[in-house]
């Protein structure tokens, strides 16, 4: 399978089973394309190149011997060597590594499109205790097998909100760890508020990464992202999550926002951010239902992907001036990427990761929560739920029949389960709208890399 784009004077030409991607002139490209449409001979096609391009015969020839040669070198027309394999998947492994700990089923923000309806998971409010806390870590080191680094991130609701116990957890986890020879690499994902100079300090010593709620302007972030009593939350927050950026001596983070129909012109939201001191960002598009009002509809895509793009583009401006930005979904590994069981399998869900309530119930994933029927245990008995993990070990990419078809099949494995889920009603469903956001995300991210290779060879030139 064969994917063609052009995108900021690149033409590019991706090889779907083997990873490969080639940026070509516009004769190649065509004659790639007629090959791909197998409508003309090889005949046929030199005589429609050469009269499109007035170029020789020649020309046509030695493009035709290097498509040759990189088929031969299983660089272009692959073919797809995965699938047959696709569901020893049933077997995979179910050692554990990540758990996604609900310390506070409670929140202080009342978000309009918050999908753990304001912290609560569509339940009672509850703070997780401390002795949960420690269990569901000695739960992770005594299902995690043979890996050594093990995540753990504390979520909500609001996590600050339980803070001691966030803080007895991480001190607990770094008595164990030695001595089960075990690395916990925490996580802290927050909204802000209850940021002072204790979690700052905290944090910044003991968290991995911390993921810090922002949309973007302050009328864009006011308008959802609002206090219990209906009051903007902007002013509160951005003074400490710059404190803390500012602290936090270059280790990770990510400046995490949310947008919707109301802003479809996200770039710049995350460019205030930018503005703002902070280089480290994310922007996902809304999950809700499509009779809400700020939904995203159909009319939207277009200028959503054209976001994209000048994200894109802007952001190989600013690395060229030396002021860079990281945007997490142009993240991408074209060397040595994931291994072909992650880019098949996905997130594990289900079957590596879970999410922990504070009263110790397994779920899924942090998007399942408080569904009755994605209960999968506790952390006592642990999976009792088989037949659901059963569910969970065969969700890749090669279980959706729509995703056979898809360039992208190997970047997305198969795509969220929880947005196909509460997108379709199954977790092998396709959520096609964010389907077709993540290709366009997928082509800037691979546009990029091919700007960084062939547009530092045309300045030397």
């Amino acid at each position: 399978m064969i994917h063609q784009y052009k995108l900021n004077g690149y033409d590019i030409v991706l090889d779907v089973n083997s990873g490969s991607v080639h940026c070509v002139d516009d004769v190649a490209y065509d004659i790639i394309r007629f090959f791909c449409e197998g409508a003309l001979s090889r005949e046929e096609t030199a005589a429609r190149v050469m009269e499109k391009y007035n170029v020789t015969k020649a020309d046509v020839e030695e493009v035709f011997d290097d498509i040759d040669q990189l088929q031969k070198d299983g660089k272009l027309f692959t073919e797809d060597i995965y699938e047959p394999r696709a569901f020893d998947l049933k077997n995979r492994h179910t050692e554990i590594k990540a758990l996604c700990l609900h310390v506070a089923h409670t929140c202080n923000l009342s978000c309009d499109y918050c999908f753990a309806s304001q912290g609560k998971f569509h339940g009672e409010r509850a703070l997780m205790s401390l002795e949960t806390g420690k269990r569901a870590l000695d739960f992770l080191v005594e299902n995690s097998g043979d890996r050594v680094n093990l995540e753990v991130d504390f979520f909500g609701g609001e996590p600050l909100m339980n803070w001691d116990v966030v803080k007895g957890i991480v001190e607990y986890g770094r008595k164990i760890e030695k001595e089960a020879g075990k690395n916990f690499r925490f996580t802290l994902t927050t909204n802000g508020v209850g940021i002072d100079n204790d979690v700052i300090e905290f944090a910044n010593r003991e968290m991995h990464n911390v993921v810090l709620s922002l949309d973007g302007r302050r009328e864009v972030h006011d308008r959802l992202r609002r206090t219990a009593d209906g009051r903007g939350s902007y002013d509160i927050i951005v003074p400490k999550f710059r404190k803390l950026v500012e602290a936090r001596g270059g280790k990770d983070y990510y400046m995490r926002g949310t947008f919707t129909h109301n802003n479809i012109d996200f770039t710049e939201d995350i460019f205030h951010m930018a503005d703002l001191g902070f280089d480290q960002l994310s922007m996902e598009p809304v999950v809700c239902s499509p009779d809400d009002p700020y939904a995203l509809t159909e009319e939207d895509l277009p200028e959503i992907e054209h976001q994209y793009e000048i994200l894109a583009e802007d952001m190989l401006r600013r690395e060229k001036e030396g002021h860079p930005i990281t945007f997490y979904h142009y993240m991408i590994d074209l060397t040595g990427g994931p291994c072909i069981y992650k880019r098949i399998s996905g997130c594990g869900s289900g079957t590596e990761y879970f999410a922990v309530t504070p009263w110790g119930d397994l779920y899924p994933c942090h998007q399942f929560v408080g569904e009755e029927k994605f209960r999968m245990g506790d952390i006592w008995k642990g999976v009792t739920n088989e037949p659901l993990r059963d569910d969970f070990k065969l969700c890749n990419v090669y279980a959706r029949e729509e995703c056979r078809e898809c360039w992208a099949r190997l970047y997305c494995s198969g795509g969220c389960a929880a947005n196909a889920y509460h997108g379709t009603g199954s977790i092998k469903g396709i959520y096609e709208y964010g389907c077709q956001l993540f290709r366009k995300r997928i082509e800037c991210a691979v546009m990029m890399k091919v700007a960084e290779i062939y547009g530092e060879e045309n300045e030397d030139q």
